[in-house]
């Protein structure tokens, strides 16, 4: 059983503190409790998305978003008792509690059962220009930059071949011979790569047409130079748990308006608010798609990632978002490209 010291927090505890408890922590699991060590609830990474999606502030009190009624293991029950509540809950982390709801440990998925290989495929987007990041990509396409001594492509590679996602399709174009040389057919890096090579612009999505071999399972979607430490196997738990036939990574964007916004009821005043903050969900560049998606694409053609959602969401087909809450950064310009190269070493 596992010390729980560095994962519990108090009712009051603010949601940020949480997030940031659950980030240093890899048990991905922050539990509540009051003062006599009781537990009276658990705060997942699920919960945490679910309350940026409610748009419920991170200033506010965990207890706002806590599961209150979390299951639980005794602590007199048995190995195969434990393992027979994670088969048939689908959860990833069992707090351990005695007669009295004291917490006394915590029982964790990823420690019962090995890491998990996945069949899923990773489609990367990596064709583009990089015209914004010039002189630099002049001879080097952009996700083959530097970020941290190493391209930025490679550490993609490397988060999802960490989370078990081994197959790797690269929609390559500009100078795609540069990145076909790096990393042949991708067994140095611990994963099997694919290439297609794309003649034209084909747009965020367009390339998937060109796809030898359909997925068989939901497959990622994801540009090439985007710098992220997001969980790709709970992005794929929350697909799947929601049924989903398309989901969108989305992050929070905030905007001030520079001017006083007045409100009126016809030619009447009500209220005047100064400069102030509105809250967007943004694209982050990240999707997981069923392979039915594929069939809505046109064949051979430019097409991007907001025609496929839209026709999707048009036909009443389930789609989903998936809120941010970990590290991202798409390196667009040269500020993001020197604010990457800062920030790495801290990050990854």
């Amino acid at each position: 059983m596992i010390d729980i010291k560095d994962i519990t927090a108090n009712k009051d505890t603010s949601i940020k503190d949480v997030i940031e408890i659950i980030d240093k922590s890899s048990k991905q699991i922050c539990l509540i409790v009051d003062s006599s060590l009781r537990l009276i609830g658990t705060v997942t990474d699920g919960d945490i998305r679910k309350g940026l999606l409610n748009n419920i502030p991170l200033s506010e009190p965990a207890d706002r978003i806590s599961n209150k009624m979390p299951i639980t293991a005794h602590i007199n029950d048995s190995r195969e008792q434990i393992i027979n509540i994670f088969k048939t809950k689908k959860i990833h982390q069992i707090p351990i509690i005695d007669n009295n709801n004291i917490l006394v440990g915590i029982e964790l998925l990823d420690d019962i059962f090995p890491t998990k290989n996945y069949n899923n495929a990773v489609v990367l987007m990596v064709g583009g220009l990089g015209s914004r990041l010039r002189p630099l990509t002049e001879n080097t396409p952009k996700p083959m930059l530097k970020i941290g001594g190493k391209p930025i492509l490679e550490t993609i590679i490397e988060g999802f071949a960490k989370s078990g996602f081994s197959k790797i399709i690269m929609c390559a174009g500009y100078k795609s011979e540069k990145i076909q040389e790096y990393f042949m057919d991708g067994s140095k890096f611990g994963v099997e790569i694919e290439y297609i090579i794309e003649d034209k612009k084909m747009g965020t999505v367009g390339a998937l047409s060109l796809l030898q071999k359909r997925p068989k399972e939901a497959f990622f979607v994801m540009n090439g130079d985007l710098l992220t430490n997001v969980n790709f196997k709970k992005m794929l738990d929350f697909h799947i748990k929601n049924k989903s036939k398309a989901t969108m990574c989305v992050r929070s964007y905030d905007y001030t308006v520079p001017y006083g916004v007045v409100n009126c009821t016809n030619e009447k005043i009500d209220s005047i608010d100064e400069k102030p903050m509105q809250s967007f969900f943004v694209n982050a560049g990240i999707y997981l798609l069923e392979p039915e998606c594929i069939d809505l694409i046109p064949k051979n053609e430019y097409y991007d990632i907001t025609s496929l959602f839209q026709k999707v969401i048009s036909m009443g087909i389930n789609t989903s978002a998936f809120p941010l809450q970990e590290y991202w950064l798409d390196i667009g310009r040269m500020s993001e490209y020197d604010q990457a190269n800062a920030e790495f070493k801290n990050l990854f």
